[in-house]
């Protein structure tokens, strides 16, 4: 093995990932960790992970990035949040339908500019990565431009995202609006050019069933000629918009007809709130195994409502749930704090959210929710090296809440460490991200 070392580079650290579901497996069973591990890969994959004295014998002449100390971690996965709200977050004092009208819609408009989308794609990218996020399911605009420049600046970056055109084709500024066939088409140019591009996938996005008519709908549905597109929208966020769609779609018996009526209910169809579901509308995602993006902190902000994550755990099979930050709703791009809100969710309903499931939703679920659990999630060899280096004590705060458990010697210490992370961390925590073995940094001026 040595032979061959100069391929290799390592990481020492504490370690952990996840094996099995914290939902549904014993949490003693779920979490692999090594208090003193050792991370190796091989162009940009990984070779081995274990404990270091056992792989640091094997592998002797092995240059070691040492971050002793320090927790080492699989990428955060962001399961929907939208780019060009980035300008717009934290805007004040309206719920969701008003909200979009007064603040979304005419930041979206700037996107016509592909300057002006290539900046903020490169500057909402970069806030992904100084978070610790290395995947994510974003939304764009109606312009083909700020697709592409969203894949070209994650194209640079080597990211994994999966992304799509906004198709709206009614219910929005005309400066926001399709055509059908127009927005058919632009899609099908989009999807040629970017998916399976280098780590790029697409999402085929409509924004939500009110701002597409049947027709825009109808032609969504039939990208199933691409086997492994994603389908990537909204769905019951908010009382007012479920009211909305008996109105506009009269003859569906609920907000998820609507979507099945035109082939958008599929294993790769990935919803973002589910707030607001009924019995049977729980049953039929289960039976499809489309995915529900649980974003606590937009729910909040907007006062759309507590997500039941429980209920979607117990249906059969589980629904595949990933935590979401919801980026311009959403107050934050740091997971560990959408990780807090979750929690706080939870606690709201009466029911508990482990520091393990809340990483586990941020990790390996997520990855499994998009089908992509074979190339990242954990540490398992043969995936992509995406991975992040937690300081437990970036603040003053945090060193004195951590001080004896650094790094922690066992499980029990590290799932309180990890529900200190949730609670009071942020992009602090993150001393580093690395995608695909290389560390990133940033190419932007603060």
């Amino acid at each position: 093995m040595s032979a061959n070392s100069a391929t290799y580079s390592a990481f020492r650290g504490a370690i952990a990932d996840f094996i099995h579901n914290p939902f549904h497996y014993r949490e003693s069973e779920s979490v692999r960790y090594f208090p003193d591990g050792l991370l190796i890969l091989e162009q940009g994959q990984i070779k081995a992970v274990g404990d270091y004295p056992t792989l640091r014998s094997q592998y002797p002449h092995l240059h070691i990035t040492d971050y002793s100390g320090k927790l080492i971690l699989p990428g955060f996965i962001d399961l929907h949040l939208h780019c060009p709200q980035t300008e717009m977050i934290a805007s004040y004092g309206e719920q969701l339908l008003e909200w979009l009208e007064k603040y979304v819609f005419p930041v979206e408009k700037k996107f016509q500019d592909p300057d002006y989308a290539q900046t903020l794609s490169n500057f909402f990218l970069d806030e992904l990565l100084r978070n610790g996020t290395t995947t994510a399911v974003i939304l764009t605009t109606i312009f083909p431009q700020s697709v592409d420049a969203l894949f070209t600046a994650a194209k640079e970056r080597q990211m994994r995202i999966i992304a799509g055109q906004m198709l709206m084709s009614r219910n929005a500024p005309d400066f926001l609006v399709n055509t059908p066939q127009t927005a058919y088409e632009q899609t099908q140019t989009l999807i040629q050019k970017w998916h399976h591009q280098d780590r790029l996938l697409y999402a085929v996005t409509p924004r939500f069933a009110p701002t597409s008519t049947p027709e825009e709908l109808e032609l969504a549905g039939s990208f199933s000629e691409y086997p492994d597109l994603y389908i990537h929208t909204h769905l019951s966020e908010n009382i007012k918009e479920i009211a909305w769609i008996k109105e506009l779609f009269p003859q569906a018996s609920d907000y998820l007809n609507v979507y099945e009526e035109f082939g958008l209910v599929t294993e790769r169809s990935i919803f973002a709130h589910g707030i607001h579901l009924s019995d049977s509308e729980l049953q039929r995602l289960s039976e499809r195994q489309s995915a529900i993006a649980f974003c606590p902190t937009s729910n909040l902000f907007l006062g759309s409502g507590l997500f039941n994550l429980n209920q979607t755990q117990i249906q059969s099979p589980p629904i595949p749930v990933g935590l979401a930050t919801d980026v311009g709703a959403g107050t934050s791009f740091s997971l560990l704090k959408t990780m807090g809100d979750a929690y706080k969710v939870m606690q709201l309903q009466g029911q508990a959210l482990s520091p393990f499931q809340a990483f586990y939703l941020s990790t390996l679920g997520a990855a499994k929710a998009l089908h992509l659990e074979d190339k990242i999630g954990n540490f398992e060899p043969g995936k992509e090296a995406d991975f992040i280096i937690i300081n437990p004590a970036p603040t003053p705060l945090m060193k004195l809440r951590n001080q004896n458990q650094i790094p922690p010697e066992n499980l029990s210490e590290l799932v309180d460490q990890l529900f200190t992370l949730m609670i009071l961390g942020d992009d602090r925590t993150i001393e580093a991200t690395y995608i695909l073995g290389n560390l990133w940094q940033s190419l932007e001026q603060p």
